[in-house]
């Protein structure tokens, strides 16, 4: 027979206790031997709650309290249930203490001993003056878990699910395979028993926490592992996923330049991106130890918390469930950076650029495939006008190592590929760091937001070849001098011939280039060709001669009969072949007025003005309304 220091004990356990699996260990230890267990029906009830809403902590509390009900047929222990089954609105307030308060009136009752593991319970029973058993683990005394098994120095995450092998991803951050590591699959008593194993672990090591508990899905921080669990209907079987740190550099070991360095210590927005296993915790870890080491406030926004940082910088998770009110504690707090861990959802977004415009330094971490997708994850979430000031340097990891660094700038130009200065507009310039190269552009077009290449990054279909070489056949049957062609899209064409061919090919009314597009399928910007470029290029020939006065040479004026309509307001002078050029109006042959053509080609003159008299005073005695190029 055995013995123990608890021999004929009447006891009551909360809830805590039983999910806890104290009772079932302190039996096998030899400790309450033929003990009286008295399990209140108040704990039965909101162990049944939980499991109906797929908490992992109701289902272990049931296989505890199966466990229980064998050693009590086994004759080891006296087992009952007492006590009065809770109402509805007691189960739905026991986060308010309605079930605790039911489960300390059973031990009043009773005259029995109060047995938890939750140091608030124990304090609330010991003040209603009962006799209180507060058991909870001995750090010191944790073994290996049962999930150890299946880890060795090169494995990163475990997998394990119900009927199949265990598999595993292996290698380093830059060589990683996903491979087999047993070839019998886990049966479900297996999963279970690791399951249950790591829920007890998270709620009684000082070093361990339920991250997330959800109907189907449980996520544990324990020590440096991060726990998923999925259970049916939330999956289609158990199933575990055990993810470890295997890499942990230092700051100093990555390949940075000092202009790098610099930034990183300005307090400025910066962006850590990378696909998912490249790397991007271990560098945002780095850097929060190389910040903190230069004398900087750090503390973390996690969730779950899994950055690896030395105990000086404070990890929050969400407070009450939102990162909202943790940010609101951290604005106090007044940190000079914040890394925040999995910048993904909408609201994540926000917070970090509500945090960062209120002047604290944050680095957010997201989960990318290109350097400029993490700035385009910012579109629609952040005002466009105010993405520089929420992020101005985006990190690029690719296997562990920094692939590309690009900065933000704020500028008004006009876009890169348009040409007339009205275009110009508030343009994001992405460029890289060490070349300085523009690489990116965003802006408005019409309602859209547009991210488009430049320089090297702008994408050139080879079907552009051949679709040039068309346009060129096409165009050179209107002009007599040279003609440049560049496709700009599959469907339009920057064409720049010579001054004197530009009225040749747009016509009058703009017909000729009308029927060029009708012939080609394309859309066609016609330009004036680069003039100080042809002088210098040996294809172009020699330069034409050009009066040193004023004006051209009489063989060279080439006059326009514009279309004139009148409207309530205004006198329009439509001129197509000319837009965007600056030209003088005559009467015949007496000058009036110059002028800037509009890009629609319109001169619009404001009626009851002196211009617009004599133009109209010209039209009645037969003189001709001529427009000439400046």
């Amino acid at each position: 027979m055995r013995t123990g220091m608890s021999e004929g004990l009447r006891i009551v356990p909360d809830t805590s206790a039983v999910i806890d699996g104290i009772l079932s260990e302190k039996i096998e230890q030899g400790e309450f031997v033929d003990a009286e267990i008295h399990v209140p029906e108040a704990v039965v009830a909101e162990l049944e709650a939980q499991a109906n809403r797929g908490l992992e902590i109701g289902l272990k509390g049931l296989e505890e309290l199966k466990k229980l009900q064998k050693m009590a047929e086994d004759g080891e222990i006296y087992l009952d249930f007492t006590g009065e089954r809770p109402s509805y609105n007691q189960i739905r307030l026991a986060s308010d203490g309605e079930i605790d308060a039911l489960i300390r009136e059973s031990a009043i009752e009773l005259d029995a001993t109060f047995v938890t593991g939750d140091k608030v319970h124990s304090l609330v029973a010991k003040a209603k003056g009962l006799d209180v058993l507060l058991l909870r683990a001995d750090p010191e005394k944790f073994g290996p878990l049962l999930v150890d098994q299946f880890f060795e120095p090169d494995i990163m995450s475990v997998h394990l699910k119900n009927k199949v092998p265990p598999m595993a991803k292996r290698g380093s951050i830059g060589d990683v395979k996903y491979v087999k590591i047993r070839d019998d699959p886990c049966t479900y008593d297996e999963i279970k028993a690791i399951s249950n194993e790591l829920l007890s672990r998270a709620r009684s090591d000082r070093d361990s926490f339920f991250e997330i508990s959800f109907n189907g899905a449980s996520v544990l921080q324990i020590r440096d592992m991060r726990i998923a669990i999925a259970n049916p209907p939330f999956s289609d079987d158990i199933e575990i996923t055990v993810v470890r740190p295997i890499a942990s550099m230092r700051f100093e070991d990555y390949r940075l330049s000092d202009v790098l360095k610099e930034r990183i210590g300005a307090q400025r927005g910066i962006l850590i991106s990378g696909p998912p296993g490249s790397g991007k915790s271990t560098f945002a870890s780095g850097v929060a130890v190389y910040l903190n080491d230069l004398g900087f406030v750090v503390k973390t926004m996690e969730s779950p918390r899994d950055l690896q940082v030395p105990p000086e910088i404070t990890q929050y998770a969400p407070l009450d469930g939102r990162l909202e009110n943790t940010a609101d504690v951290l604005l106090l707090v007044r940190p000079d950076y914040t890394i925040y861990d999995e910048v993904r959802k909408t609201v994540d977004f926000e917070i970090f650029a509500d945090m960062r415009l209120a002047g604290v330094g944050m680095i957010g971490v997201v989960h990318a495939n290109r350097a400029v997708d993490a700035i385009q994850r910012l579109i629609g979430r952040v005002e466009l006008g105010v993405i520089p000031q929420v992020v101005d340097t985006v990190i690029f990891i690719d296997k562990g190592e920094v692939a590309k660094v690009q900065i933000l700038e704020f500028t008004v130009k006009v876009p890169s590929g348009m040409t007339e200065a009205d275009l110009a507009r508030p343009v994001i310039l992405i460029s890289d760091l060490e070349t300085g190269a523009s690489e990116f552009e965003i802006y408005t077009y019409g309602e859209q937001i547009v991210v488009m290449p430049i320089g090297d990054q702008a994408t050139r279909k080879p079907s552009w070849d051949l679709a040039e070489g068309n346009v060129k056949n096409v165009i050179s049957d209107y002009a007599k001098g040279p003609v440049e062609v560049e496709m700009t899209s599959d469907h339009r064409a920057l064409v720049k011939v010579k001054e004197k061919d530009l009225p040749r090919i747009i016509g009058k009314g703009g017909r000729t280039i009308g029927d060029i597009e009708k012939i080609l399928g394309i859309h066609i910007d016609v330009r004036e060709i680069d003039e100080s470029k042809s002088k210098q290029d040996p294809d172009f020939g020699s330069p034409e001669p050009r009066n040193a006065g004023y004006g051209r040479q009489e063989s060279d004026i080439i006059d326009f009969r514009p279309i004139i309509e009148r409207t309530k307001r205004h006198l329009i002078l439509k001129v197509p072949e000319l837009a965007t050029r600056d030209v003088e109006v005559y009467a015949g042959e007496e000058f009036i007025f110059t002028a800037t053509v509009s890009r629609h080609g319109d001169i619009k003159i404001r009626v009851g003005s002196d211009v617009a008299y004599e133009i109209l005073g010209a039209m009645d005695v037969g003189k001709p309304v001529m427009v000439r190029l400046d």
